[in-house]
């Protein structure tokens, strides 16, 4: 079944290398999107929603921890499945963002191995 994917992060360095990494995991998307805030991904989301969402904590206009509670009141998006991926790493903040909906959390640096542990279970 061919999935979606939303890559929302502040540095499009990152999202290049979010999207190499997941390519080298060896995991098949068969639509990209990217986003630079959290109020892009909300404009892509509003045209319709993902499959997947790898989602940066840290970012201008609206951070990471915002999207999340925003995505989750929308009733098109209640499959999206989000995952966030920092540098930041505190237990507080991850239950946090789960708390609030996210559905995994990935700590930079991360490797090829990391998406596929967490991407794999929502690919059926």
């Amino acid at each position: 079944m061919s999935k979606s994917l939303l890559i929302v992060d502040d540095s499009a360095t990152m999202r290049k290398i979010v999207m190499r990494t997941i390519r080298m995991s060896g995991l098949d998307f068969e639509t990209t999107e990217e986003a630079g805030n959290g109020v892009e991904a909300l404009e892509k989301l509003s045209a319709g929603p993902v499959d997947i969402m790898l989602c940066d904590v840290n970012m201008p206009e609206m951070s990471g921890t915002e999207l999340v509670k925003e995505v989750r009141k929308l009733s098109d998006c209640e499959n999206t499945k989000i995952i966030m991926v920092s540098t930041e790493s505190s237990q507080e903040l991850i239950d946090g963002v789960i708390a609030d909906g996210a559905n995994g959390f990935i700590t930079k640096p991360f490797t090829p191995e990391k998406f596929q542990e967490k991407l794999s279970p929502f690919m059926n």
